[in-house]
Protein backbone atom coordinates (compact mmCIF):
# COMPACT_ATOMS: atom_id res chain seq x y z
CA UNK A 1 0.00 0.00 0.00
CA UNK A 2 0.79 3.65 -0.76
CA UNK A 3 -0.55 6.70 0.82
CA UNK A 4 -0.55 10.88 -0.11
CA UNK A 5 -1.84 13.65 1.61
CA UNK A 6 -3.74 16.67 -0.24
CA UNK A 7 -5.15 20.10 0.76
CA UNK A 8 -8.07 20.85 -1.38
CA UNK A 9 -8.75 24.08 -0.50
CA UNK A 10 -12.73 24.67 -1.94
CA UNK A 11 -15.48 22.51 -2.99
CA UNK A 12 -14.13 23.24 -6.34
CA UNK A 13 -11.05 21.47 -5.57
CA UNK A 14 -12.80 18.61 -4.31
CA UNK A 15 -14.32 18.02 -7.35
CA UNK A 16 -11.42 18.09 -9.47
CA UNK A 17 -10.32 15.47 -7.27
CA UNK A 18 -13.12 13.42 -7.79
CA UNK A 19 -12.78 13.83 -11.70
CA UNK A 20 -9.07 13.19 -11.73
CA UNK A 21 -10.33 9.96 -9.82
CA UNK A 22 -12.47 9.15 -11.99
CA UNK A 23 -9.95 8.80 -14.91
CA UNK A 24 -7.73 6.15 -12.82
CA UNK A 25 -9.70 3.60 -11.99
CA UNK A 26 -11.37 0.40 -12.99
CA UNK A 27 -14.01 -2.03 -13.24
CA UNK A 28 -13.79 -4.24 -10.00
CA UNK A 29 -11.89 -1.30 -7.61
CA UNK A 30 -13.90 -0.13 -4.59
CA UNK A 31 -13.36 3.39 -2.98
CA UNK A 32 -14.45 3.92 0.88
CA UNK A 33 -14.91 7.30 1.56
CA UNK A 34 -14.16 7.64 5.25
CA UNK A 35 -15.12 11.08 7.38
CA UNK A 36 -16.96 13.49 9.24
CA UNK A 37 -20.52 14.33 7.98
CA UNK A 38 -20.27 17.52 5.71
CA UNK A 39 -16.48 16.46 5.12
CA UNK A 40 -17.13 16.30 1.55
CA UNK A 41 -17.59 12.68 0.88
CA UNK A 42 -20.92 13.31 -1.03
CA UNK A 43 -19.25 16.07 -3.01
CA UNK A 44 -16.48 13.97 -4.27
CA UNK A 45 -18.74 10.71 -5.17
CA UNK A 46 -21.16 13.57 -7.02
CA UNK A 47 -18.41 14.33 -8.89
CA UNK A 48 -16.70 10.87 -9.85
CA UNK A 49 -20.23 9.97 -11.12
CA UNK A 50 -20.57 12.98 -13.02
CA UNK A 51 -17.13 12.44 -14.96
CA UNK A 52 -17.84 8.89 -15.59
CA UNK A 53 -20.74 9.94 -16.98
CA UNK A 54 -19.71 12.67 -19.09
CA UNK A 55 -22.44 14.67 -17.66
CA UNK A 56 -22.34 17.73 -15.28
CA UNK A 57 -25.96 17.88 -14.91
CA UNK A 58 -26.65 14.23 -14.07
CA UNK A 59 -28.76 14.13 -11.27
CA UNK A 60 -26.48 12.07 -8.58
CA UNK A 61 -28.96 11.99 -5.50
CA UNK A 62 -27.70 10.18 -2.08
CA UNK A 63 -27.91 6.76 -1.24
CA UNK A 64 -29.02 7.71 2.20
CA UNK A 65 -31.74 6.37 2.14
CA UNK A 66 -31.93 3.49 -0.56
CA UNK A 67 -28.25 2.36 0.70
CA UNK A 68 -27.23 1.84 -2.97
CA UNK A 69 -27.38 3.79 -6.39
CA UNK A 70 -26.59 2.32 -9.35
CA UNK A 71 -25.26 4.12 -12.60
CA UNK A 72 -24.55 2.13 -16.20
CA UNK A 73 -21.96 4.33 -17.32
CA UNK A 74 -18.63 4.18 -19.37
CA UNK A 75 -17.59 2.22 -15.98
CA UNK A 76 -20.57 1.36 -14.04
CA UNK A 77 -20.54 2.80 -10.50
CA UNK A 78 -22.51 1.88 -7.57
CA UNK A 79 -22.68 4.40 -4.63
CA UNK A 80 -23.47 2.68 -1.66
CA UNK A 81 -24.01 4.78 1.90
CA UNK A 82 -23.44 2.10 4.64
CA UNK A 83 -24.80 4.45 7.15
CA UNK A 84 -28.00 3.53 8.41
CA UNK A 85 -26.47 -0.58 7.48
CA UNK A 86 -27.39 -2.70 10.55
CA UNK A 87 -24.76 -5.48 9.81
CA UNK A 88 -21.88 -6.28 7.57
CA UNK A 89 -24.04 -9.15 6.01
CA UNK A 90 -26.41 -6.83 4.59
CA UNK A 91 -23.60 -5.69 2.14
CA UNK A 92 -24.75 -9.17 0.30
CA UNK A 93 -28.35 -8.32 -0.06
CA UNK A 94 -27.56 -4.86 -1.91
CA UNK A 95 -25.73 -6.62 -4.54
CA UNK A 96 -22.17 -5.23 -3.55
CA UNK A 97 -20.02 -8.67 -5.21
CA UNK A 98 -21.88 -8.15 -8.50
CA UNK A 99 -21.28 -4.50 -8.80
CA UNK A 100 -17.81 -4.85 -7.65
CA UNK A 101 -17.40 -7.66 -10.32
CA UNK A 102 -18.70 -5.24 -13.54
CA UNK A 103 -17.60 -1.80 -12.18
CA UNK A 104 -16.33 0.48 -9.68
CA UNK A 105 -17.76 0.82 -6.15
CA UNK A 106 -17.87 4.08 -4.21
CA UNK A 107 -18.66 3.41 -0.35
CA UNK A 108 -19.62 5.99 2.02
CA UNK A 109 -19.66 4.76 6.02
CA UNK A 110 -17.36 1.81 4.93
CA UNK A 111 -16.83 1.28 8.87
CA UNK A 112 -20.28 0.29 8.92
CA UNK A 113 -18.93 -2.87 6.85
CA UNK A 114 -15.25 -2.74 7.24
CA UNK A 115 -14.38 -7.15 7.21
CA UNK A 116 -16.71 -7.41 4.35
CA UNK A 117 -15.30 -4.88 2.14
CA UNK A 118 -12.28 -5.67 0.02
CA UNK A 119 -8.58 -5.81 1.63
CA UNK A 120 -7.26 -4.36 -1.39
CA UNK A 121 -9.46 -0.93 -1.76
CA UNK A 122 -8.65 2.55 -2.11
CA UNK A 123 -9.15 4.06 1.21
CA UNK A 124 -10.04 8.06 1.19
CA UNK A 125 -10.48 9.96 4.66
CA UNK A 126 -11.85 13.39 4.62
CA UNK A 127 -11.13 15.65 7.32
CA UNK A 128 -11.98 19.81 8.15
CA UNK A 129 -9.13 21.97 7.66
CA UNK A 130 -9.78 25.74 7.86
CA UNK A 131 -11.94 26.17 4.82
CA UNK A 132 -10.92 23.42 3.17
CA UNK A 133 -11.03 19.83 3.45
CA UNK A 134 -7.40 17.68 3.66
CA UNK A 135 -8.13 14.38 2.60
CA UNK A 136 -5.64 10.94 3.27
CA UNK A 137 -5.65 8.42 0.44
CA UNK A 138 -4.03 4.83 0.63
CA UNK A 139 -4.41 2.14 -2.38
CA UNK A 140 -2.55 -0.45 -3.40
CA UNK A 141 0.74 -0.32 -5.31
CA UNK A 142 -0.85 -0.27 -9.12
CA UNK A 143 -3.48 1.47 -8.40
CA UNK A 144 -1.51 4.05 -6.87
CA UNK A 145 0.42 4.28 -9.74
CA UNK A 146 -2.24 5.37 -11.95
CA UNK A 147 -4.35 7.65 -9.43
CA UNK A 148 -0.63 9.42 -9.12
CA UNK A 149 -0.39 9.88 -13.46
CA UNK A 150 -3.74 11.22 -13.08
CA UNK A 151 -2.33 13.97 -10.92
CA UNK A 152 0.52 14.52 -12.45
CA UNK A 153 -1.81 15.22 -15.79
CA UNK A 154 -3.80 17.38 -13.71
CA UNK A 155 -0.38 18.99 -12.63
CA UNK A 156 0.62 19.24 -16.35
CA UNK A 157 -2.24 20.88 -17.33
CA UNK A 158 -2.50 23.67 -14.75
CA UNK A 159 1.32 24.61 -15.88
CA UNK A 160 0.49 24.44 -19.48
CA UNK A 161 -2.11 27.13 -18.56
CA UNK A 162 -5.46 25.07 -18.06
CA UNK A 163 -5.91 25.56 -14.38
CA UNK A 164 -9.52 23.81 -13.43
CA UNK A 165 -9.97 22.49 -17.11
CA UNK A 166 -12.38 19.70 -17.21
CA UNK A 167 -10.80 16.24 -18.18
CA UNK A 168 -12.93 13.78 -19.63
CA UNK A 169 -11.73 10.00 -20.88
CA UNK A 170 -12.06 10.07 -24.55
CA UNK A 171 -10.79 6.48 -25.87
CA UNK A 172 -8.03 4.29 -24.90
CA UNK A 173 -6.22 1.71 -27.98
CA UNK A 174 -4.30 -1.70 -28.30
CA UNK A 175 -1.17 -0.08 -26.77
CA UNK A 176 -1.12 2.03 -23.47
CA UNK A 177 -1.56 5.38 -24.91
CA UNK A 178 -5.23 6.94 -23.72
CA UNK A 179 -6.67 10.19 -24.36
CA UNK A 180 -8.29 12.89 -23.03
CA UNK A 181 -10.81 15.75 -24.18
CA UNK A 182 -9.82 18.64 -22.27
CA UNK A 183 -11.88 21.56 -22.16
CA UNK A 184 -11.81 25.05 -20.01
CA UNK A 185 -14.57 27.95 -19.35
CA UNK A 186 -15.04 30.30 -22.46
CA UNK A 187 -16.22 28.48 -25.44
CA UNK A 188 -12.74 27.76 -26.48
CA UNK A 189 -12.74 24.27 -28.97
CA UNK A 190 -11.41 21.34 -26.39
CA UNK A 191 -8.25 19.68 -27.24
CA UNK A 192 -6.86 15.90 -26.46
CA UNK A 193 -4.30 14.84 -23.61
CA UNK A 194 -1.82 12.09 -25.05
CA UNK A 195 -0.99 10.42 -21.90
CA UNK A 196 1.52 8.02 -23.51
CA UNK A 197 3.81 6.87 -21.12
CA UNK A 198 7.50 4.98 -22.17
CA UNK A 199 6.70 1.63 -22.94
CA UNK A 200 8.52 -0.48 -20.12
CA UNK A 201 10.60 -3.21 -22.07
CA UNK A 202 10.12 -6.78 -22.58
CA UNK A 203 11.57 -10.01 -22.75
CA UNK A 204 14.88 -9.92 -24.93
CA UNK A 205 14.11 -11.71 -27.97
CA UNK A 206 16.90 -10.93 -30.52
CA UNK A 207 20.21 -9.28 -30.45
CA UNK A 208 19.85 -8.32 -26.83
CA UNK A 209 16.30 -6.07 -27.83
CA UNK A 210 13.27 -6.35 -26.98
CA UNK A 211 10.18 -6.69 -29.40
CA UNK A 212 9.41 -2.74 -29.60
CA UNK A 213 13.18 -1.63 -30.60
CA UNK A 214 13.48 -4.82 -33.10
CA UNK A 215 9.92 -3.29 -34.78
CA UNK A 216 10.78 0.36 -34.41
CA UNK A 217 7.80 0.89 -32.17
CA UNK A 218 7.62 4.42 -30.27
CA UNK A 219 8.60 3.98 -26.96
CA UNK A 220 7.96 7.60 -25.81
CA UNK A 221 6.37 10.91 -27.21
CA UNK A 222 9.24 12.37 -29.30
CA UNK A 223 8.82 10.64 -32.29
CA UNK A 224 4.75 11.97 -32.09
CA UNK A 225 6.22 15.16 -31.54
CA UNK A 226 8.84 14.82 -34.53
CA UNK A 227 6.59 13.65 -37.17
CA UNK A 228 4.06 15.88 -36.73
CA UNK A 229 6.33 18.92 -37.03
CA UNK A 230 7.42 17.43 -40.30
CA UNK A 231 3.91 16.42 -41.78
CA UNK A 232 2.43 20.08 -40.65
CA UNK A 233 5.48 21.84 -42.15
CA UNK A 234 4.54 19.63 -45.57
CA UNK A 235 1.49 21.26 -45.48
CA UNK A 236 -0.44 17.82 -44.20
CA UNK A 237 -3.41 18.39 -41.84
CA UNK A 238 -1.66 16.79 -38.10
CA UNK A 239 -1.89 18.15 -34.68
CA UNK A 240 -0.73 21.05 -33.28
CA UNK A 241 0.96 20.42 -29.83
CA UNK A 242 0.23 23.02 -27.67
CA UNK A 243 2.30 21.95 -24.57
CA UNK A 244 4.59 18.52 -23.96
CA UNK A 245 6.42 16.82 -21.26
CA UNK A 246 8.73 14.61 -23.32
CA UNK A 247 9.76 13.08 -20.22
CA UNK A 248 6.58 11.60 -18.83
CA UNK A 249 4.86 11.24 -22.19
CA UNK A 250 2.35 13.85 -21.64
CA UNK A 251 0.89 15.78 -24.80
CA UNK A 252 -1.84 18.12 -25.17
CA UNK A 253 -2.54 18.61 -29.17
CA UNK A 254 -4.68 19.58 -31.28
CA UNK A 255 -8.10 18.41 -31.04
CA UNK A 256 -9.01 17.55 -35.37
CA UNK A 257 -12.46 16.42 -34.92
CA UNK A 258 -14.09 13.00 -34.19
CA UNK A 259 -15.87 12.24 -37.56
CA UNK A 260 -13.93 9.55 -39.51
CA UNK A 261 -13.80 8.22 -42.81
CA UNK A 262 -16.52 5.59 -42.30
CA UNK A 263 -20.36 6.08 -42.32
CA UNK A 264 -22.92 5.88 -39.65
CA UNK A 265 -23.47 1.96 -40.30
CA UNK A 266 -19.41 1.94 -40.32
CA UNK A 267 -19.12 1.42 -43.67
CA UNK A 268 -16.18 3.17 -46.01
CA UNK A 269 -17.24 6.35 -47.65
CA UNK A 270 -15.63 5.98 -51.07
CA UNK A 271 -15.08 9.75 -51.28
CA UNK A 272 -13.02 9.46 -47.74
CA UNK A 273 -10.40 6.89 -49.34
CA UNK A 274 -9.90 8.48 -52.64
CA UNK A 275 -8.85 11.44 -51.01
CA UNK A 276 -6.84 9.56 -48.57
CA UNK A 277 -4.87 8.21 -51.30
CA UNK A 278 -4.09 11.36 -52.94
CA UNK A 279 -2.70 12.15 -49.61
CA UNK A 280 -0.45 9.18 -49.51
CA UNK A 281 0.49 10.01 -53.06
CA UNK A 282 1.24 13.87 -52.32
CA UNK A 283 3.65 12.40 -49.02
CA UNK A 284 5.38 9.77 -51.05
CA UNK A 285 6.10 12.30 -53.92
CA UNK A 286 8.42 14.74 -51.38
CA UNK A 287 11.59 13.48 -50.83
CA UNK A 288 12.22 11.54 -47.37
CA UNK A 289 13.58 13.30 -44.02
CA UNK A 290 14.99 11.28 -41.72
CA UNK A 291 16.80 13.73 -38.66
CA UNK A 292 13.82 15.59 -36.88
CA UNK A 293 14.99 18.16 -34.58
CA UNK A 294 12.10 18.74 -31.90
CA UNK A 295 14.04 21.32 -29.44
CA UNK A 296 15.72 20.99 -25.92
CA UNK A 297 18.35 19.26 -27.47
CA UNK A 298 16.52 15.96 -29.01
CA UNK A 299 16.80 14.91 -32.53
CA UNK A 300 14.48 11.88 -33.75
CA UNK A 301 15.47 10.02 -36.65
CA UNK A 302 13.08 8.11 -38.30
CA UNK A 303 13.76 4.17 -38.47
CA UNK A 304 14.24 2.13 -41.50
CA UNK A 305 11.78 -0.48 -41.90
CA UNK A 306 14.70 -2.72 -42.29
CA UNK A 307 14.97 -7.14 -42.47
CA UNK A 308 14.84 -7.02 -38.79
CA UNK A 309 11.60 -5.36 -38.26
CA UNK A 310 10.34 -7.52 -40.96
CA UNK A 311 11.59 -10.19 -39.59
CA UNK A 312 9.82 -9.28 -36.33
CA UNK A 313 6.79 -8.43 -37.30
CA UNK A 314 6.05 -11.47 -39.55
CA UNK A 315 7.24 -13.87 -36.71
CA UNK A 316 3.64 -12.95 -35.22
CA UNK A 317 1.99 -15.14 -37.09
CA UNK A 318 4.28 -18.50 -36.60
CA UNK A 319 4.89 -17.62 -32.76
CA UNK A 320 1.00 -16.75 -32.13
CA UNK A 321 -1.53 -17.44 -35.20
CA UNK A 322 -0.22 -20.83 -35.90
CA UNK A 323 -0.07 -22.18 -32.23
CA UNK A 324 -3.78 -21.15 -31.65
CA UNK A 325 -4.84 -22.21 -34.90
CA UNK A 326 -3.17 -25.66 -35.13
CA UNK A 327 -3.48 -26.56 -31.32
CA UNK A 328 0.93 -27.00 -31.48
CA UNK A 329 4.23 -25.03 -32.25
CA UNK A 330 5.35 -24.81 -35.80
CA UNK A 331 8.42 -27.40 -35.94
CA UNK A 332 11.71 -25.71 -36.73
CA UNK A 333 11.84 -26.92 -40.31
CA UNK A 334 8.31 -24.97 -40.79
CA UNK A 335 10.11 -21.94 -38.79
CA UNK A 336 13.28 -22.27 -40.90
CA UNK A 337 11.40 -22.73 -44.18
CA UNK A 338 8.97 -19.50 -42.91
CA UNK A 339 11.52 -17.31 -42.20
CA UNK A 340 13.85 -18.48 -45.26
CA UNK A 341 10.73 -17.24 -47.61
CA UNK A 342 10.64 -13.72 -45.91
CA UNK A 343 13.99 -13.32 -46.35
CA UNK A 344 13.79 -13.85 -50.02
CA UNK A 345 10.95 -11.29 -50.25
CA UNK A 346 13.05 -9.07 -48.46
CA UNK A 347 15.46 -8.80 -50.66
CA UNK A 348 12.57 -8.29 -53.55
CA UNK A 349 11.82 -5.25 -51.29
CA UNK A 350 15.82 -3.98 -52.12
CA UNK A 351 14.51 -2.34 -55.82
CA UNK A 352 11.25 -0.78 -53.69
CA UNK A 353 10.63 2.68 -53.77
CA UNK A 354 11.51 3.65 -50.28
CA UNK A 355 9.87 7.11 -48.30
CA UNK A 356 8.08 8.08 -45.28
CA UNK A 357 5.46 5.49 -44.07
CA UNK A 358 2.95 6.47 -41.77
CA UNK A 359 2.64 2.36 -40.66
CA UNK A 360 -1.23 2.66 -39.38
CA UNK A 361 -3.20 4.73 -42.53
CA UNK A 362 -6.28 3.02 -42.04
CA UNK A 363 -9.95 4.04 -40.91
CA UNK A 364 -9.09 4.17 -36.71
CA UNK A 365 -6.61 7.03 -37.43
CA UNK A 366 -7.98 9.14 -40.19
CA UNK A 367 -10.13 11.95 -39.79
CA UNK A 368 -12.40 14.06 -41.97
CA UNK A 369 -12.68 17.51 -41.54
CA UNK A 370 -15.96 18.31 -43.61
CA UNK A 371 -15.46 22.11 -43.35
CA UNK A 372 -11.92 22.27 -44.93
CA UNK A 373 -10.69 21.85 -48.81
CA UNK A 374 -8.70 19.34 -50.78
CA UNK A 375 -6.41 17.36 -48.77
CA UNK A 376 -7.06 19.95 -45.23
CA UNK A 377 -10.13 17.36 -45.29
CA UNK A 378 -8.01 14.97 -44.45
CA UNK A 379 -6.67 14.33 -40.98
CA UNK A 380 -4.13 12.58 -39.74
CA UNK A 381 -3.10 10.99 -36.37
CA UNK A 382 -1.25 8.15 -34.55
CA UNK A 383 1.49 8.25 -36.74
CA UNK A 384 4.73 8.16 -34.14
CA UNK A 385 5.59 4.67 -35.06
CA UNK A 386 6.35 6.40 -38.42
CA UNK A 387 9.10 4.56 -40.65
CA UNK A 388 11.49 4.87 -43.72
CA UNK A 389 10.13 1.77 -46.00
CA UNK A 390 8.67 0.40 -48.94
CA UNK A 391 5.65 3.36 -50.11
CA UNK A 392 3.40 0.79 -50.41
CA UNK A 393 2.60 -0.40 -47.46
CA UNK A 394 0.79 2.65 -46.29
CA UNK A 395 -1.20 2.44 -49.50
CA UNK A 396 -1.37 -1.54 -48.36
CA UNK A 397 -3.05 -0.29 -45.08
CA UNK A 398 -5.31 2.03 -46.40
CA UNK A 399 -6.51 -0.25 -49.05
CA UNK A 400 -6.93 -3.10 -47.06
CA UNK A 401 -8.35 -1.82 -43.85
CA UNK A 402 -7.38 -3.39 -41.15
CA UNK A 403 -11.26 -2.93 -39.64
CA UNK A 404 -13.19 -2.57 -41.88
CA UNK A 405 -13.99 -4.29 -45.27
CA UNK A 406 -12.97 -2.72 -48.45
CA UNK A 407 -14.55 -4.35 -51.39
CA UNK A 408 -12.80 -4.81 -54.56
CA UNK A 409 -14.47 -2.67 -56.58
CA UNK A 410 -13.65 -0.23 -54.07
CA UNK A 411 -10.16 -1.07 -53.29
CA UNK A 412 -9.20 -0.98 -56.74
CA UNK A 413 -10.72 2.74 -57.38
CA UNK A 414 -8.62 3.68 -54.51
CA UNK A 415 -5.97 1.95 -56.23
CA UNK A 416 -6.19 4.08 -59.21
CA UNK A 417 -6.35 7.30 -57.14
CA UNK A 418 -2.93 7.28 -55.73
CA UNK A 419 -1.26 5.94 -58.77
CA UNK A 420 -2.96 8.99 -61.03
CA UNK A 421 -2.00 11.55 -58.16
CA UNK A 422 1.67 9.56 -58.30
CA UNK A 423 1.83 9.69 -62.43
CA UNK A 424 0.44 13.40 -62.47
CA UNK A 425 3.30 14.20 -59.82
CA UNK A 426 5.84 12.85 -61.74
CA UNK A 427 7.84 9.43 -62.66
CA UNK A 428 5.94 6.55 -61.00
CA UNK A 429 7.40 3.01 -61.08
CA UNK A 430 3.25 1.43 -61.47
CA UNK A 431 4.44 -1.97 -61.68
CA UNK A 432 7.00 -2.41 -59.42
CA UNK A 433 4.91 -0.57 -57.06
CA UNK A 434 2.05 -2.86 -57.67
CA UNK A 435 4.42 -5.80 -57.02
CA UNK A 436 5.51 -3.98 -53.44
CA UNK A 437 1.75 -3.00 -52.41
CA UNK A 438 1.10 -7.22 -52.84
CA UNK A 439 4.28 -7.93 -50.71
CA UNK A 440 3.92 -4.89 -47.85
CA UNK A 441 -0.11 -6.47 -47.97
CA UNK A 442 1.08 -9.86 -47.41
CA UNK A 443 3.11 -9.00 -44.78
CA UNK A 444 0.70 -6.45 -43.08
CA UNK A 445 -1.59 -9.65 -42.58
CA UNK A 446 1.25 -12.09 -41.55
CA UNK A 447 1.25 -9.24 -38.89
CA UNK A 448 -1.93 -8.49 -38.05
CA UNK A 449 -3.08 -12.23 -37.66
CA UNK A 450 -0.18 -12.57 -34.88
CA UNK A 451 -1.80 -9.26 -32.78
CA UNK A 452 -5.21 -10.80 -33.16
CA UNK A 453 -4.25 -13.18 -31.42
CA UNK A 454 -1.78 -11.72 -29.09
CA UNK A 455 -3.97 -9.10 -28.16
CA UNK A 456 -6.15 -12.51 -27.27
CA UNK A 457 -4.42 -14.34 -25.79
CA UNK A 458 -1.38 -11.85 -23.62
CA UNK A 459 -3.54 -9.33 -23.51
CA UNK A 460 -7.56 -10.33 -22.46
CA UNK A 461 -8.61 -8.75 -25.30
CA UNK A 462 -10.53 -11.64 -27.48
CA UNK A 463 -12.89 -8.70 -29.05
CA UNK A 464 -10.37 -8.53 -32.23
CA UNK A 465 -11.08 -11.78 -33.13
CA UNK A 466 -13.83 -10.34 -34.88
CA UNK A 467 -11.22 -9.26 -37.40
CA UNK A 468 -9.26 -13.03 -38.49
CA UNK A 469 -11.55 -13.60 -41.20
CA UNK A 470 -10.65 -10.57 -42.82
CA UNK A 471 -7.56 -10.62 -42.17
CA UNK A 472 -7.16 -13.84 -43.98
CA UNK A 473 -9.27 -12.84 -47.23
CA UNK A 474 -7.21 -9.77 -47.71
CA UNK A 475 -4.25 -12.52 -47.46
CA UNK A 476 -5.39 -14.62 -50.09
CA UNK A 477 -5.88 -11.30 -52.61
CA UNK A 478 -2.18 -10.34 -51.12
CA UNK A 479 -0.86 -14.10 -52.03
CA UNK A 480 -2.11 -13.76 -55.74
CA UNK A 481 0.78 -12.30 -57.29
CA UNK A 482 3.33 -14.64 -58.54
CA UNK A 483 6.29 -12.91 -56.08
CA UNK A 484 4.25 -14.53 -52.94
CA UNK A 485 4.25 -17.95 -54.42
CA UNK A 486 6.52 -19.40 -52.20
CA UNK A 487 4.93 -17.88 -49.08
CA UNK A 488 1.53 -19.06 -50.63
CA UNK A 489 2.61 -22.80 -50.52
CA UNK A 490 4.15 -22.29 -47.18
CA UNK A 491 0.79 -21.54 -45.54
CA UNK A 492 -1.14 -24.17 -47.82
CA UNK A 493 1.51 -26.80 -46.22
CA UNK A 494 1.33 -25.77 -42.72
CA UNK A 495 -3.06 -25.94 -42.73
CA UNK A 496 -3.24 -22.06 -42.81
CA UNK A 497 -4.29 -21.23 -45.86
CA UNK A 498 -6.96 -24.07 -47.64
CA UNK A 499 -5.69 -25.52 -50.64
CA UNK A 500 -8.10 -24.21 -53.21
CA UNK A 501 -6.60 -20.85 -52.54
CA UNK A 502 -3.62 -21.85 -54.72
CA UNK A 503 -5.71 -21.82 -58.08
CA UNK A 504 -7.15 -18.24 -56.59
Amino acid sequence: MKSLERLLKDEAATIEFGEDLSLALKAGECVALSGDLGAGKSTFARAFIRAMADDETLEVPSPTFTLVQSYDLRIPVAHFDLYRLADASELDELGFDEALASGVCLVEWPEKAEEALPADRITVIFSHEDEGRRISLTAPDAIFERISRSLAIRTFLTNAGYPGARRRHLSGDASIRAYERVGREGGEPAKLLMDAPRHRPGPILQDGKYYQQLAHIAEDVVPFVAVSQLLRRRGFAAPAIYARDLDQGLLLIENLGSEGILDAAGRPVAERYLESARLLARLHSQPAERDIAVGEGVVHRIPDFDRTAIKIETSLLIDWYLPWKRGASASEKERRDYFAVWDGLTDVLASAEKNLLLRDFHSPNILWRQDRIGLDRIGIIDFQDAMIGPTAYDVASLVQDARVTIEPHLAERIMDAYVSERRALGPFDERTFRRDWHLMAAQRNCKLAGIWVRLKERDGKPGYLKHMPRTFAYLEHALSHQVLTPLREWCIKAGILAPESANR
